[in-house]
């Protein structure tokens, strides 16, 4: 169920480039891990060094994945519940079933999608948001900025309209263009806001976390 499929690709035909990546990941230890711990992702053990250094998930809270797919945030993230709480996982590609993850298929930027969410909330309040969302790169370092910039901002506006007071948000952000704007942004709506870069991120990747807690309790 979701683990990795000992699939090999072969190395012909493919760029200088993608064979180093091909070359990289299937050495990665982080990958080995993931499949003989049947994950879905390496992202996974980003999300588990955040959890374990800043006791990000608590059982009984009431997380939300913004494109999760393909479900190892999710994962992760229901087994730290222990049972207790709720796992919603939100994307626009489908997600083979994580028993005790409720996932909903759609853009979250669609009202209908939105309404059908609430609707799955019933009630309940959301604790933590978490974006590892990423746009398809085109190799244009400043087209993939500004995309990769827009994601985080939707997160970040999902963010302020379904967290509770206090509640945390984490998101996926590419060091570049409109980065500082960004993270002053996210400093004026809640109450501390640091970065994290995980083990499990490669070294050569632009790619931080902004952790960002107390929802609405920044001192004016």
């Amino acid at each position: 169920m979701g683990s990795f499929s000992p699939v090999r690709f072969p190395l012909v035909n493919r760029s200088k480039s993608s064979q180093r990546w091909l070359q990289e990941h299937f050495s990665d230890p982080f990958v080995k891990k993931a499949q003989s711990e049947g994950l879905r992702s390496r992202a996974a053990y980003k999300l588990e060094e955040l959890m374990e250094r800043d006791r990000l998930i608590k059982p009984g809270m009431t997380v939300v994945d913004l494109g999760a797919a393909p479900g190892g945030w999710s994962q992760m993230a229901k087994r730290s519940l222990n049972g207790k709480g709720h796992v919603f996982a939100l994307d626009i590609l489908p997600i083979d079933d994580i028993p005790g993850v409720v996932f909903l298929q759609g853009d979250f930027r669609e009202e209908s999608v939105l309404k059908e969410f609430e609707r799955m909330l019933n009630g309940a309040t959301v604790d933590l948001v978490l974006s590892d969302m990423a746009p398809n790169m085109s190799g244009v370092s400043q087209v993939d900025q500004i995309r990769s910039l827009e994601l985080a901002e939707l997160a970040r506006d999902f963010a302020d309209q379904h967290l509770r007071p206090g509640g945390t948000f984490l998101v996926k952000l590419f060091q570049g263009i409109g980065f500082d704007q960004y993270l002053k942004d996210l400093r004026s709506r809640y109450e501390k806001v640091t970065m994290r870069k995980p083990k499990a991120s490669r070294a050569r990747s632009p790619e931080v976390y902004a952790l960002a807690t107390g929802f609405g309790l920044r001192k004016k």
